[in-house]
């Protein structure tokens, strides 16, 4: 059970945001579910903004990569009831609002891969891109989205 790793990693699934535009947070196909981009939000403000390494350091985007990875897993619980439904992580793309030069995006993206590791084991070993943009919807410093098999 899921719900049963997250108390014992001590992790609490925030509330799901709002999406910030015209769009859904998750589409169900078959059995996928493709989740949109989650940057990190928490009650309803970006809490990491900014640029790295310009105004936020590598450890602190690790950070919002995994609130990212969090609002993604509250978008699925909220629309499948359950996150035990997921049966594989197929791909997570990570995007990492970022300096030119920066070339550490992978550091930062694998933060949410491990993540998701820990919490759902191999099944969660998934697909990646880790990229660098010039900017992010509401200057965010990373937006992730997912795309996971589910069961039906």
């Amino acid at each position: 059970m899921i719900d049963e790793k997250l108390k014992e990693l001590s992790i609490q699934l925030p509330t799901p945001p709002n999406p910030a535009g015209s769009y859904i947070p998750v589409v169900i196909t078959g059995n996928l579910a493709f989740v949109s981009g989650q940057i990190p939000m928490k009650d309803g403000k970006v809490i990491f903004e900014g640029k790295v390494p310009e105004k936020q350091s590598l450890d602190s985007a690790r950070d919002a990569a995994k609130i990212c990875i969090l609002n993604g897993l509250a978008q699925l619980k909220l629309n499948l009831g359950s996150l035990d439904k997921i049966t594989k992580f197929v791909r997570i793309s990570g995007f990492v609002n970022s300096n030119p030069d920066f070339i550490e995006q992978p550091k930062i993206i694998n933060a949410a891969s491990d993540l998701l590791v820990e919490i759902f084991g191999d099944m969660a070993k998934h697909s990646r891109i880790a990229v660098g943009v010039a900017s992010l919807p509401l200057n965010s410093t990373v937006e992730i989205d997912m795309i996971v098999e589910i069961s039906n």
